[in-house]
Order: C-alpha cells, then structure tokens, then sequence
C-alpha cells in the first residue's frame, strides 16, 4: 500500500468556504487512491492565491521541504484538483523536483501517477496550468468590466475609503440578491459636515493664487486636523502629524469632488519578485493609471463640494510669486538636530529661517525650530576672524581680507564652502569645513 499526502489550496477572495473546499478536494483524492494506499499527511494552504509560488506558500512549501527528506513519511503526493495547485508555468518547474526525490503525483484527470517520461502526460498537465491562469485573468476581467460599467453608467460607490469631505451613507439593500439575501447594504457618499468646508476652504485658497505649502501652513496655523487624523479609525498606518503638500496637491487633484464618480484611478499590478529567479513568482503592487484610464460617472453621484469650472480652474491655476525678499543664509543654514538644511520663512517684516522636520515621537526633539536671521548675520565676522586665526583649517584664507559687509561676509562663506548650522537647544552656531569646524555661542 502507497502511502500518499494530500495537497489541497483554496483562495478566500472569492467567499469560498475552506472547510469545505478542502472536504471536497481531499474527498476526490481519497477516491482516486482508494484500494491503492492511504492518506497519511496533509498540506491544505488557505487564503493563497493560485498566483503565488509555492516556495511562499506556508504548507505548499513544508511540503517542499519535506521532499528532501528521506523520513517524510510518505511516498507520493495526491492532489484533489490541478487548477488549484499549479499555475501558469508552476508545473514545469515544480514537477521535476518530484522526479528528483523519486515521489510520485497522483492527479484525478490522469487516473493515477504522472508519468514524467510520457509526453501526452506533460502536456496535459501544462494545460492544466494554463487554464488555471486563464480562468484566474477572465475573472479579473469579467470583475473589472461589471465595475467599470457600475462606475459610468450607475455613478455606483465602489467600496474604498471615502474622500476627505464625504463619509459613508447607507444606500439601501446590496443590489445583488444572493449579497442582499445575507444582509449586505449598499453606500454612498455623503458630505461630512466638519470637512466639507475645509475642502472648501483648500480650493479657494488655491484659486487666490496660494501654493500648497503655504496652504497647508494656513490649516496648521488654524490648527485644522489632518485628514489621517480626522479619521484614525481608517489611518492608523499615518502619524496624523499635520498636513504636508502632497496632501493638499492629492485633495486639489480628485476630480470626485465636483460629485462624480471616478473609478480606476489606481489598479494592482503583477510584478516579479526577483527578474533573476521567475520561479519565485510575482508581487501585487498598487499604480496609478494614466488620467486616460479613468471611468468617470455620465451623472452627479453624490453632492458636489466644488463646482466643475473651479475644479477645472484650480487645475490651470498656478502660484501667485510673492514679492522678492531676500534670504542671505538661504542654503547655509542647517539644523543641528536634523542636519537639513533650514527654509527661509517671511515673518513681520524679516527674514526668519525654520526646520518642520523635528516630527519624531517619543523623544525631547521639539516639533519644529526656528530662528530669526538678523540673530545670526551678527556674528559671521567673529567667525571668519577665527578661521583666518586659526588658518590652519583654511590655507586659502589665510591672506584674505574680511568683508566688513554682512553679504561680503556671506559670499566668503559660499566661496570657502562653509556650512552653518544652528543647534536650537544649545543656542550654539557652527561653522563647518572640510577640514574642521569652529562654533560659538548665541547671545
């Protein structure tokens, strides 16, 4: 008598039952090897998409493993179904490791063992494999089609996290009966009462002329929560720290809020884990797809928090330039704390200079640093005198003169490649070189 381990699969993403997908699988296998042997082991992945190699698969890849041994315990391998074990190109590259470890494969549509010396045995079950691929890629497109459709002609709400603006409404019954019969609801989105207006809010400021930056700095000065921190409950993967301009640029951006439905914005896409290996299979990632992609609703869907010409408006609409101000240290200055380099920000009247990056919790960093400039021009001159003292740092400033000027004193600084850097706890300023640096005390 043969002593078998049965290999089963089932993927979830179809609302399929595990429990009884495996009864049923291994119900097949036993039949196939009544009279011939016994199941002694069992290797069942659940929730493993037939896309996945093996290797990744937890018990796919125990039996793997488990070929190698010479003690496994059994002497061939039965399978309830081949569609649900091998995929696409799986079968050529798993099959000869069978061979290897002289364990044999039971199949029900071969009637017993693969013969791997037999031709009509391979192409059948390479067939087998792609029609698991085939099946697997026309329901994707069969999905992907109904949804397309549902999106265009229904305006229907697709599932996802609703829009900084808009929550979730119910809608009534699943529109699918056998869905609706098990209690499933439909949504749609409706506007959210303490968001809505600041979505508002974004799309005039940008139509006044305002960038992102400096719109996303008048919602922190206001103290207006994020949108990861307006909802937690959906972004908990996000610190809710305030708002940055990719987020204001992704807000500005989503066509959904003149209320059409816009669907296909991002797909999945299958990527090979390593090009050098193929066996190892592919990786879903997330794309955007090209604004051609996009299905957008032929009818309003939900409420509309701007209209479609400021949409259309606020996209054409660029920054309006500030007036020229100067920054003398731009470029020079860098935080001690987190060594980037600090950004100039205007503030009643004069040249300030701020480092927003000191965002990390659980230390004493503060959130951010800022100093004002005309602290710092003063003691360029002390510094430089102590580099021509101390020439030895800088052989080429040696015989040079120091600018009285404070802009002189700063191009020196460019022209000997110095950096400054400001230590806001310590209330310390550095000059670094290449060959040293030299600092002094803020009064």
């Amino acid at each position: 008598m043969v002593r078998f381990a049965f290999l089963g699969r089932v993927s979830t993403e179809d609302l399929q039952d595990p429990v009884e997908s495996r009864r049923w699988q291994l119900s097949r296998a036993e039949r196939l090897v009544a009279g011939r042997g016994r199941i002694v082991a069992e290797f069942f992945d659940a929730g493993q998409s037939r896309a996945v190699a093996w290797q990744r698969r937890p018990e796919s890849g125990r039996l793997l493993e488990a070929l190698e041994d010479p003690d496994r315990g059994f002497d061939a391998v039965v399978v309830g179904e081949p569609q649900r074990v091998f995929y696409d190109n799986q079968f050529g590259l798993i099959f000869p490791l069978f061979v290897h470890f002289r364990v044999g494969l039971w199949v029900p549509e071969i009637g017993g063992a693969i013969d791997p010396d037999s031709e009509a045995h391979c192409l059948i079950m390479s067939v087998y494999a792609g029609m698991s691929k085939a099946e697997r890629r026309r329901i994707q497109v069969r999905v992907r089609a109904a949804m397309s459709a549902q999106a265009e002609f229904e305006g229907r709400f697709l599932g996802g996290r609703p829009p900084y603006g808009y929550r979730l409404a119910d809608a009534g019954p699943h529109p699918n009966p056998a869905m609706a019969a098990l209690g499933a609801r439909s949504h749609r989105l409706e506007l959210d009462p303490r968001a809505a207006p600041i979505v508002e809010q974004i799309f005039a400021l940008r139509l006044a002329g305002y960038g992102a930056r400096r719109i996303a700095g008048v919602l922190d000065a206001d103290r207006i929560p994020c949108p990861s921190a307006h909802d937690r409950a959906r972004n908990r993967h996000r610190d809710g720290a305030g708002w940055t301009v990719g987020t204001v640029l992704a807000l500005l951006r989503n066509p959904r809020y003149t209320g059409f439905e816009v669907w296909n914005k991002q797909s999945k896409t299958e990527v090979l884990i390593d090009p050098h290996n193929v066996g190892l299979g592919t990786r879903t990632v997330m794309r955007w797809n090209p604004h051609e992609a996009w299905v957008s609703s032929q009818r309003r869907a939900h409420p509309a928090i701007v209209s479609v010409d400021d949409f259309e408006h606020a996209q054409r609409t660029r920054a309006l330039r500030q007036a020229r101000r100067t920054y003398l240290l731009r470029g020079l200055l860098c935080c001690a704390l987190c060594g980037r380099r600090m950004e100039g920000a205007w503030n009643n009247g004069r040249a300030n200079y701020r480092c927003h990056h000191l965002r990390a919790t659980g230390t004493d960093l503060p959130r951010s640093v800022f100093v004002r400039e005309d602290k710092i021009v003063p003691h360029l001159a002390a510094l430089l005198i102590r580099f021509k003292i101390e020439s030895t740092l800088h052989r080429s400033f040696e015989d040079a003169d120091i600018p009285s000027d404070v802009p002189g004193q700063v191009a020196t600084c460019r022209e000997l490649g110095l950096t400054l850097r400001y230590d806001h706890r310590a209330q310390m300023l550095t000059v670094h070189g290449d060959q040293g640096e030299i600092a002094i005390r803020l009064l």
